[in-house]
């Protein structure tokens, strides 16, 4: 991988094979990575950006995965190495699919060109699946695309964190009259994802609203539409996720 060269310079320039990341996390910046990466001269080896995402365990350099680390963003252009287990699995369950009969009378022609996350997530909520999987009639799209987020703080193991004016990405959002359904969506048999991309939104939309939220990773595989719903039994602890529910959906075009 590109970025094992990178990250091994960056953590030889601040001595960090010597840190003692089991005492407190490491603050670094994007100036700092760009201090330590500048005589690389391959863009992907000196972009921030690049460096800094690492979405899935396999993603990360190697001396992450030796050391037992992860990365969060604390603020725009601010991170924070941090030990422990930054990760959520996606459980593979064996599950009979539910046929289900889009609440359309009519099929969509325009919904079969392409093979994007957001084509997919899209006609899931137009055949209704979403409001089924949830058991609400009342959820409307209202949440799509990045935004900022406001101060909040929370746990990672023993560490304390505060997180402010960080990017956040959700791909679809609905309320409905009692809840706040957040979905992260891939268009991959995804195995993991890093915690921060369900755990961002769902703080980030706490702050805004009283009604429950909720946090759903959405995946297409094959000719399923699948879905799983997990949930943070602590709002204040990055690791207390759960997993709650899952379901897998054939939907039928209802033509009339």
């Amino acid at each position: 991988m590109a970025n094992n060269e990178a990250w091994k310079a960056i953590f030889e320039k601040y001595n960090l094979f010597k840190y003692d990341f089991d005492k407190k996390p490491f603050k670094i910046t994007a100036t700092m990575i760009k201090e330590a990466t500048k005589h690389f001269k391959k863009t992907n080896q000196r972009e921030v950006r690049i460096l800094c995402k690492q979405d899935s365990r396999e993603d990360r350099p190697d001396v992450f995965k030796k050391l037992g680390l992860f990365i969060l963003p604390i603020k725009n252009g601010v991170y924070k190495i941090i030990k422990g287990e930054g990760y959520l699995d996606i459980p593979y369950i064996c599950s009979v699919e539910k046929r289900y009969l889009s609440k359309l009378d009519f099929c969509l022609d325009t919904a079969k060109v392409g093979n994007s996350e957001m084509q997919h997530l899209d006609y899931a909520y137009a055949s209704s699946i979403i409001r089924d999987f949830m058991e609400d009639d009342s959820l409307v799209l209202t949440i799509r695309g990045r935004k900022y987020t406001p101060k909040f703080s929370f746990y990672v193991n023993k560490f304390f964190i505060e997180v402010e004016s960080v990017q956040t990405e959700v791909d679809a959002g609905y309320e409905g009259r009692d809840k706040v359904v957040l979905i992260e969506a891939k268009n991959s048999k995804t195995k993991n994802i890093i915690i921060r991309q369900i755990f961002y939104p769902f703080k980030q939309w706490k702050t805004y609203t009283d009604k429950n939220i909720y946090t759903i990773f959405f995946e297409k595989q094959g000719k399923y539409y699948n879905l799983w719903q997990f949930k943070f039994d602590d709002e204040n602890d990055y690791n207390s996720v759960k997993f709650v529910k899952f379901k897998k959906y054939e939907i039928i075009c209802n033509e009339k």
